[in-house]
C-alpha cells in the first residue's frame, strides 16, 4: 500500500540534505507498497514528467 505522506519542504538552494529528505520520504512512501502498486506509481509520475515536458515544448521557442 502507498501511503499518503506529505511531500517535504524543499530549500531554494537545494542541498544535499534535501535530497536526503525527499529518499526518506519516498521510502516511507513505498514502504508496504507491492510491485505491480510501485510499477503503476512510476508509470503514473513518468506520465506527468511526460507531459509537463511535451507542454513546456509547445510554449517554449527556440531561437537559434
Amino acid at each position: 500500500m502507498i501511503h499518503d505522506i506529505p511531500k517535504p519542504n524543499i530549500s531554494d538552494n537545494f542541498t544535499i540534505d534535501d535530497i536526503h529528505k525527499i529518499r526518506e520520504w519516498n521510502y516511507e512512501r513505498l514502504r508496504d507498497a507491492t510491485v505491480n502498486e510501485r510499477l503503476a506509481d512510476t508509470k503514473h509520475r513518468a506520465n506527468i514528467a511526460k507531459s509537463r515536458m511535451e507542454k513546456r515544448r509547445q510554449t517554449t521557442k527556440i531561437s537559434v
